[in-house]
């Protein structure tokens, strides 16, 4: 763990900490490979492979699956383990994987199965690196360093939101479809780069001489943790009905936008990445609007407009022009919102988990949050396959609704303006 300031009262710059700006270049580049990676991979198969409905749909739902697959085992690897380690190796793996598109365009081999086998393996490195580095910034800084921490990280996630798709998608429809995934690989790259100087500062849990608890046991107390914790298991529940219908929308709004609406991959690009400028707004409001209003009034309210505004998009129609104007406001206020959420939904679970299971804990909550995504993405394909695209949406953007109805009648809804200690939402302060 690391070593705690002598005066807690005036706890030191995060920006100060090498190694925390170590970690932050590093999450930093890596999502902007893993944006650029969600976008650019289901558009190349849509612009180059001329792919339908539902081939789009089973492309996004391998990318999601490892999620499902391998969450729980995840948490507990992560938890035995410097976060450094898992990081490193994850990033080193995806930049490898990536570069193999190119090389499979180079000998005319790019294919569907290509991109599912480079997909998948992405998705599983990606579930690694995503626990790890949640876990790693609570072990890197101070428990009233974790507002700050989150907001820093999650601004740099909202940055790759501009970067990763926009740049993706014009890359994609100007120069050829692989380079946009090597874009990918470089970001990785950098990241492997960046995080490979963190110092050796994380506590790799003791047993007293006992062998460590079996994995099964570990993943099981994280599943515990979770479900025992009312704050918790909402957070759970309410993840999981949004990026169920999110999956879905997301597939078929990659469909709509050039096939509908006759956008050009650079134009996609453009109306993307108007959710990243959002969601650094959103993770700025985020540092104080909690602790103004309560963390419940901002989790519910932010929610219902986050979702909300999604209902607009299958009424757009118009000239080029006004569409994407009217897009790029539609995924701006989405930006902002769903990031307040993101945001205080982090402060809020890093605040009530312990240390020890810091890592089982996000990938519990991922597990349950984000396993349905595959079958959302496939739902999404299935939908598009069956009716025209505007109703499709229609249909995704209700279902999305249903989470900020779910999070305003549980426990979420009642957390006040200081975030919660261990024990403090009712659950157990322990395992």
């Amino acid at each position: 763990m690391p070593s705690v300031p002598s005066d807690p009262s005036r706890p030191p710059s995060l920006w100060r900490d090498r190694d925390f700006r170590s970690l932050w270049v590093g999450q930093t580049a890596s999502q902007f490979g893993a944006q650029a990676g969600q976008v650019t991979l289901p558009f190349l198969a849509v612009v180059a492979l001329n792919v339908d409905a539902t081939q789009l749909g089973a492309l996004r739902a391998v990318q999601q699956i490892p999620i499902l697959l391998l969450s729980l085992f995840v948490g507990v690897w992560v938890d035995r383990r410097r976060s450094r380690d898992v990081m490193v190796r994850a990033d080193f793996g995806r930049a490898v994987a990536l570069a193999a598109i190119p090389v499979a365009f180079l000998f005319g081999v790019l294919a569907m199965p290509v991109l599912l086998g480079v997909a998948f393996l992405v998705g599983v490195l990606t579930v690694f690196f995503d626990v790890a580095y949640q876990a790693a910034l609570v072990r890197l800084v101070r428990r009233d360093q974790l507002a700050q921490g989150n907001s820093a990280l999650e601004g740099s996630r909202s940055a790759a939101q501009v970067g990763g798709p926009a740049l993706g998608g014009a890359l994609v429809s100007l120069l050829s479809a692989p380079v946009a995934v090597v874009v990918g690989a470089f970001f990785f790259t950098v990241s492997f780069l960046s995080i490979r100087r963190i110092r050796d500062r994380e506590a790799i849990p003791q047993y007293g001489g006992r062998a460590a608890p079996r994995m099964r046991r570990q993943m099981l107390e994280g599943l515990r943790f979770v479900a025992r914790d009312p704050a918790l298991r909402a957070v759970g529940l309410a993840s999981a009905i949004f990026q169920f219908f999110f999956a879905a929308l997301m597939t078929v709004y990659l469909l709509f936008l050039p096939r509908t609406l006759h956008l050009s991959g650079a134009e996609v690009g453009l109306v993307l990445a108007a959710m990243g400028p959002g969601a650094i707004v959103g993770s700025l409001l985020s540092a104080g609007l909690p602790k103004r209003f309560g963390y419940g009034v901002v989790l519910v309210s932010s929610a219902a407009l986050a979702d909300g505004v999604m209902l607009l998009l299958p009424a757009l129609h118009g000239s080029a022009a006004r569409t994407i104007a009217c897009l790029m406001a539609i995924n701006f206020l989405f930006g902002v919102f769903s990031q307040l959420v993101d945001v205080t939904v982090m402060a809020v679970r890093q605040s009530i988990t312990p240390p020890a299971i810091q890592g089982r804990t996000v990938a519990t909550i991922n597990f349950v949050g984000m396993g349905l995504t595959p079958l959302g993405s496939l739902m999404g394909g299935l939908l598009a396959a069956m009716w025209d695209p505007r109703t499709s949406l229609l249909l995704a953007a209700v279902g999305l609704v249903l989470s900020p109805v779910f999070m305003a009648v549980s426990p979420l809804a009642r957390l006040g303006k200081e975030l919660p200690a261990p024990g403090d939402s009712g659950g157990p302060c322990g395992v």
